[in-house]
């Protein structure tokens, strides 16, 4: 069985998958001061939650933006699952062109995320946008063709919000749910409302332009944590892929295998 982890900023999701099946998949924070023991002792408390023992995983692969916590994991395939992880970085092969100015300061999980989506919807034979919405937002936009273009990178809803409350005396943490109006009679939904509606324009604008750039249409996928929050209040997007990253880490392992 092929284990796979991205690591994003605020939250790490792994799953399990038995060929092209995922099995069981886990989301846990990106804690940069774990130990390699610590990682250990979850993923195999989570592989046992599953009814899996750690000696079905034969393969691991691994996508990081955080380099202090990359450095544990790997040691914690090797000590606990007794493999050495592929990790992404320079060197695979992804079956996309990358058109960048220097494609090495392309996150991988941007990559991953076009992987996948190029497997599963190139068929449709129409330009994508894939916009993930986790610590930032990231807008990626993909020729049919396998060409990676870039995008858009831009502060995530939930540390914008964060951001709010830090730095300001009065205004309170909130849980970011879509007010019911524009026009708010507290403080709390008028905070609700400058965030909520302000991010689905910015949604909006953004696909907006790409649009336009990439000739008037494309097909818009949604992942990442908010995703769903996100598609529920604007209609520019056309698909919500919560597993695509991990769709992604299991396409490229299967390009790379030995």
């Amino acid at each position: 069985m092929l284990l796979v982890i991205d690591v994003g900023n605020t939250n790490t999701v792994a799953g399990i998958y038995d060929g092209k099946k995922l099995v069981d998949n886990w989301r846990f924070s990106s804690d940069r001061s774990k130990t390699a023991d610590e990682f250990g002792m979850f993923m195999t408390s989570m592989l046992g939650f599953a009814g899996l023992k750690k000696e079905l995983v034969t393969d691991i692969i691994i996508s990081s933006v955080v380099p202090p916590v990359l450095v544990p994991l790997c040691h914690m395939c090797e000590r606990y699952f007794r493999i050495k992880p592929l990790v992404v970085g320079q060197g695979l092969k992804i079956g996309l062109q990358l058109r960048y100015e220097n494609p090495k300061e392309i996150g991988a999980d941007r990559i991953v995320n076009a992987v996948a989506a190029y497997d599963k919807y190139a068929h449709l034979k129409k330009p994508m946008i894939i916009i993930d919405f986790g610590t930032a937002t990231t807008f990626c936009a993909l020729l049919p063709t396998g060409e990676y273009l870039g995008g858009a990178i831009c502060p995530g809803i939930g540390i914008s919000s964060e951001a709010l409350f830090q730095r300001t005396a009065k205004l309170p943490r909130i849980e970011l749910i879509p007010p019911k109006k524009a026009i708010c009679g507290n403080t709390v939904d008028a905070m609700r409302s400058g965030i909520m509606f302000g991010y689905y324009g910015l949604i909006k604008e953004i696909v907006a332009r790409m649009k336009e750039e990439l000739g008037g249409d494309a097909l818009v996928i949604a992942t990442g944590g908010f995703g769903n929050t996100m598609a529920q209040g604007t209609d520019c997007i056309d698909e919500v892929d919560q597993m695509l990253t991990l769709e992604g880490l299991r396409i490229i392992f299967e390009k790379n295998k030995k």
